[in-house]
């Protein structure tokens, strides 16, 4: 299924879908949807896409051969005083990344985890960070890219690659 997506830089006008891929990565457990507004609704979440894309904001959007979004994977540089779930200091950028359920285990996220780190690297970052839930199946791709847990906290777990 590799063959039936592409992955494109993310544009400014990528803000909503970047929403969309917050309420995905934030409903990982079956059954366990919350909407949109709710997800949506606190600076929590909403800290990911709001005012996107500024600078420093980089990210790469995954797209069926409809041209359709099904994934993206973004990172930000967020301040000291409004940290993330993944926040580990200053000068090391954020990762966020969703998935349209269909599309999981097809090599989306793994696509999009890789071009971001490419891209981070390249931007002469050493390091990127995100958080992941204890549970979430997705820590194991995290894994297998090279990602290791640097901090425990209450129910999520903070990872971090070193990129150079």
């Amino acid at each position: 299924m590799a063959s039936s997506f592409r992955v494109r830089p993310a544009v400014p006008a990528d803000g909503a879908f970047l929403g969309d891929m917050v309420v995905e990565a934030a409903n990982w457990r079956q059954g366990g949807a919350r909407p949109r507004h709710e997800v949506m609704g606190g600076a929590d979440h909403r800290r990911y896409v709001s005012g996107w894309m500024r600078p420093g904001d980089a990210g790469f959007v995954a797209e069926d051969l409809n041209g359709e979004p099904v994934g993206a994977a973004w990172y930000r540089m967020l301040p000291r005083s409004d940290p993330g779930f993944g926040y580990v200091g200053t000068g090391v950028p954020e990762l966020i990344i969703g998935v349209r359920p269909i599309w999981r285990a097809h090599g989306v996220g793994r696509a999009l985890l890789q071009r971001l780190c490419e891209h981070a690297g390249a931007q002469g970052f050493a390091r990127i960070s995100l958080s992941v839930e204890r549970g979430n199946f997705a820590s194991t791709l995290y894994r297998s890219e090279g990602f290791a847990v640097t901090q425990s906290g209450s129910g999520r777990d903070t990872m971090v690659k070193r990129l150079r």
